[in-house]
């Protein structure tokens, strides 16, 4: 959002007015915002890429969601949900997944996080000739992962890291 934008949104939020492009009256609301990004807003405050008072504004009650990788177990959850969605939506009868498309569908990391596995789980519907998806329907980078045993790539910081809370935390996520 620039930096013109930050302003704006939060004289509408401080002042709880706004008017309309074009308009001469200012118009009272209520508003309650519900924020989402992929960035660190506390980060980009430090670097003075975010207002900070707008991020101490907007950031009353924040919500962590982890990455799809980090949270396994609702990909067959999910993946049921957009199957149903896609097969209702092309009116075509896929019902389930074979266990070897789920195993697949749950070794992955999903970078694109639930978008992708969106994506995936249309794709299997479009593709699908039958009642299931099976894993010849699970694109081939999803298919082939090796999985979540691989090393993740580290990055070191210029100030350096700790090598034992790196490697708990390799270990966590193994176990």
């Amino acid at each position: 959002m620039s930096q013109m934008m930050q302003v704006k949104l939060l004289r509408v939020l401080q002042e709880r007015r706004f008017r309309r492009v074009g308009g001469v009256d200012e118009i009272e609301a209520d508003i309650r915002v519900i924020a989402a990004t992929n960035q660190d807003l506390a980060r980009m405050v430090a670097e003075q890429r975010f207002r900070e008072d707008l991020y101490y504004r907007i950031n009353v009650i924040p919500v962590r969601l982890p990455a799809l990788r980090e949270r396994r177990e609702d990909v067959p959850l999910l993946a049921e949900h957009f199957l149903s969605k896609y097969s209702r939506k092309m009116l075509k009868p896929v019902r389930e997944f074979t266990p070897e498309a789920l195993r697949a569908l749950g070794r992955y990391d999903w970078p694109g996080n639930v978008r992708e596995l969106e994506n995936v789980i249309e794709r299997g519907v479009v593709l699908s000739t039958g009642p299931y998806i099976g894993p010849e329907l699970v694109p081939d980078q999803v298919r082939t992962s090796p999985g979540f045993f691989h090393i993740p790539p580290v990055s070191v910081p210029p100030e350096g890291i700790n090598l034992r809370e790196v490697i708990a935390g390799f270990e966590r996520r193994l176990i």
